[in-house]
């Protein structure tokens, strides 16, 4: 084990330029690997003795994590690094040869630390047994020198492909890998009318819905009046399964069951639609409010069944009714997606708002209607104070509730 000097940093480093920082921090960094690597081996002749002689102790990774005052994992993970890349010995005193030398010197050096040490290990690990000593030495020399100036995922990366030479037909397949992926998802109703969801998704469906999370469930931007977007991200990740789902009901080539595509029976009283008070229900058994009823009139693929005074049916609306696909896509080069003032949802993201509601005998054309996200979609349904219009140019307009503006000049999106 050496000995080096301790560098004290200069006494003014505002006065340092960029080439004697940068120097300071690599040479420091050097000092600091080449101090780990040595409690490393410090950590070996702890396991060689035995911690329980020396200390009282049952492990040493146990130990370390007391005195080190870190997590057992990460003691732990440092123990096992430390045996990898240095010579111990064995109970009988004999040496135990290091799995990866090459690697533990260059630690020693300080010129890897753990970022590269357990990319490299874990590649090793991966060698076949029948793989050669000159084969295994070989590829443990190319990591290092890699290691020296890369970093861990180009590591990762050329290990792949040294694996892939040294073992081109992989490890042979288990039972267990030869059976297709298993996908389960389950929904279950609570007694409220809230649906519970739980499952276990193969990795590509996991990458997948990972990729529509981080997509669609993005942060709102900050709207004109500096309000940011409140939901936590569990919320945000619900919001965008929801978008998702209402994507997949809408599109013209979702599949459709008995002859109909996928739709949602919303069913109310005549006085509840017209009135906005009262609730209704959904698929004859969830209750709703009746402003969440009205919002859901407006769009396509909801069928609203409304009810008279004796609970007969008045009207069964059909999917058609209100949007057509031919009026979507007007709607989509007017609106060119949410047209609530700052928002940026795009086109498939948005519902269609009747600005004059369906149940006050709004007419299904371009002049009453309008895109809105979701959110924004709630927003006009509920008691927020805005309202909604178009413009003497045919394109949306929004007036604010006074508390944000006491004049109510209309906003427009200028995002479009």
């Amino acid at each position: 084990m050496s000995s080096q000097r301790i560098l004290e940093p200069p006494q003014e480093l505002w006065r340092a330029g960029a080439r004697e920082l940068a120097h300071g921090v690599v040479e420091r960094l050097s000092l600091a690997r080449q101090a780990l690597a040595e409690i490393g081996q410090f950590l070996v002749e702890i396991e060689s003795r035995g911690p329980m002689e020396l200390f009282g102790h049952g492990s040493t990774a146990g130990w370390f994590a007391e005195t080190a005052r870190i997590s057992p994992k990460e003691a732990g993970a440092t123990v096992a690094r430390a045996v990898a890349v240095n010579e111990g010995r064995n109970l009988d005193g004999t040496p135990a040869p290091a799995f990866a030398p090459i690697a533990g010197a260059a630690a020693a050096e300080g010129d890897l630390g753990h970022q590269q040490l357990d990319p490299i290990l874990a590649v090793l690990k991966k060698i076949p047994a029948e793989a050669s000593e000159e084969d295994r030495s070989g590829a443990e020399q190319i990591l290092v020198n890699l290691a020296r100036s890369a970093g861990p995922h180009e590591i990762s990366k050329i290990g792949a492909e040294l694996l892939a030479h040294l073992d081109p037909d992989g490890n042979e397949p288990k039972d267990e890998d030869l059976k297709p992926p298993s996908r389960e998802v389950h929904l279950r109703k609570r007694d409220d009318g809230w649906w519970r969801l739980n499952g276990l998704l193969d990795p590509e469906f996991g990458a997948r819905a990972n990729a529509l999370f981080e997509t669609w469930g993005q942060r709102r931007p900050v709207d004109e009046d500096g309000n940011r977007d409140p939901r936590t991200p569990g919320e945000r990740h619900g919001d965008a399964l929801f978008d998702a789902i209402h994507y997949a009901m809408t599109n013209d080539k979702a599949p459709t069951l008995s002859g109909d595509r996928t739709t949602i029976v919303v069913t109310l009283p005549l006085e509840t639609l017209t009135s906005g008070l009262g609730s209704a229900c959904v698929d004859e058994v969830t209750q709703i409010t009746a402003r969440h009823a009205r919002m859901l009139a407006c769009d396509a693929k909801i069928i609203p069944a409304v009810l008279g005074s004796e609970s007969e049916p008045l009207d069964i609306g059909r999917a058609a009714r209100t949007v057509t696909p031919g009026q979507r896509r007007a709607l989509n080069l007017r609106d060119r997606g949410c047209a609530f003032p700052g928002c940026q949802r795009k086109p498939k993201h948005c519902e269609a708002h009747h600005i004059l509601p369906w149940g006050e005998l709004g007419d299904t054309d371009l002049g009453n209607l309008c895109l809105l996200c979701r959110y924004h979609h709630m927003v006009i349904h509920g008691q927020s104070g805005w309202k909604v219009r178009l413009a003497a140019d045919g394109r949306p307009e929004f007036v604010p509730p006074q508390y944000l503006d006491p004049l109510q000049k209309p906003r427009c999106n200028n995002n479009r």
